[in-house]
Formats: C-alpha cells, structure tokens, sequence
C-alpha cells in the first residue's frame, strides 16, 4: 500500500485576481483581449447612433481584427465583441448607404419638380 509510482497531483492555481481577466501577456497560456476590439465596438456603436462615417473605419478595423484572431487561435478571448463591432459597422455603411440614395432622391425629385417658384 505504498504511493511509489504514482503521478503527484497538480500544483496549485497562482493566486491572482480570480476574475478571469488577463491585462497583459498571459502566465500559463491563457488568452489575452485583442487590443482594438473594445475600439471596434465603440466605433460601431457610434457609426450606428450618430456618424454613419465611423461604421466604415469599425467595419475595415473588425476584418482585420478578426483576421489576426483567427490566425492564433486560442490567443485572443474577445472574438465575439469584435464580430459585434464589425456588424455594427456593416448596419451603420448600409444605413449611410440608404441616407445617401434618400438624399439624392429628394434632390432628384425638387429638380424635376422645378425648383423656380417664378414663371414669366
């Protein structure tokens, strides 16, 4: 009834801040946040609410970002806020779109309709 030949059993977690959230390189190969996903999203949030503009530079920066998630995978825990950031984006162009061909209809329709209240 010896323990010779036994595997020990695991060392101890290293105390930390218990939450999961890893600020900088990771100790044990854990991941670590992408550095401009938080950016990706507030881009598109605000590319949504106020200035369509933004959802380009939130959609352009969510391709990238994915695209360096997706080749270390396993390294980056926030892929899912990026993909939101990114569809935000996508909502903000098609919205900037639709403003766009709004405006030109107006403008296309006050041209047609004569735009000179005089007639001599």
């Amino acid at each position: 009834m010896s323990d010779y030949g036994s595997t020990p059993p695991p060392p101890p977690p290293p105390p930390g801040d218990g939450g999961g959230y890893a600020a900088s390189t990771p100790a044990g190969g854990g991941q670590i946040e992408h550095p401009k996903g938080m950016t990706v999203l507030i881009l598109g949030i605000l590319g949504l609410v106020c200035c369509s503009p933004l959802g380009i530079v939130a959609f352009v920066m969510g391709n990238n970002a994915l695209k360096e998630i997706d080749a270390q995978p396993g390294r980056y825990s926030n892929r899912q806020i990026v993909q939101i950031g990114r569809i935000l984006g996508i909502i903000a162009i098609v919205l900037l779109v639709l403003t766009v061909i709004w405006l030109v209809f107006l403008g296309g329709l006050a041209a047609v309709s004569g735009g000179s209240g005089s007639s001599m």
